[in-house]
Parts: structure tokens; C-alpha cells; sequence
């Protein structure tokens, strides 16, 4: 599973949330943060980890997550390239509207 993907289901969003907030948890204190099945949010830190979004270490019994800050400086890089595509594409429309503003005043 890819990154965006992965950051397509709300719970897996939320994980990461709570990871962006405590830091290292280890899977017990995730899963108890929600009213789904132990198992499921397994299923969900899975998905986390194949898109390389959280990393985890084995700590003798617990599996301990964190979020991993390469694969969330990718994904920082991808949305500032489309802002900045994206304010282009407002910048471009905005002159346009200005020229049209400046062809109904001389009318």
C-alpha cells in the first residue's frame, strides 16, 4: 500500500495523530485509544508500516511505533509542490480577472 492510500482511512489518520502527539507508544497504548477490535487497529498499524508512515521496534514483548519523519518529509514535500502549483494556477486566473475588470471600466 502507498502512502496516500494508506492516508485515505480516517483511523489511520488518527493514529498517526496520536503517534505526531505522544511520540513512541507502544501498539497496547494505540489500540486503547479506540473502540474498534484490537486486531483491526493491527490491521490498520500494518497498513501504516507497509507505506513506511510509522516505524516499529520489538521491545521484548511490545511492538513500539513511532512516526517515521522521512516518509512525513515526503509527503510535507508533495503538498508544497502542489500548493505552490496551485497558487500559480490562482495567480494566472487572477490577472485575467484583473484585465477583464480593466476592459469593463473603459467600456
Amino acid at each position: 500500500m502507498d502512502m496516500y492510500q494508506a492516508l485515505a482511512d480516517p483511523t489511520r489518520r488518527h493514529i498517526l495523530e496520536i503517534l505526531a502527539k505522544k511520540g513512541k507508544l507502544p501498539a497496547s497504548d494505540i489500540y486503547s485509544q479506540f473502540s474498534v477490535s484490537a486486531p483491526a487497529i493491527s490491521q490498520h498499524l500494518k497498513a501504516l508500516r507497509e507505506a513506511k508512515l510509522v516505524d516499529m521496534e520489538k521491545k521484548a514483548q511490545q511492538h513500539i511505533y513511532t512516526i517515521n519523519p522521512k516518509q512525513i518529509s515526503e509527503l510535507e514535500q508533495w503538498i508544497h509542490q502542489m500548493t505552490m502549483q496551485w497558487n500559480a494556477r490562482f495567480d494566472r486566473l487572477e490577472k485575467v480577472l484583473a484585465e477583464e475588470q480593466r476592459k469593463e471600466v473603459k467600456k
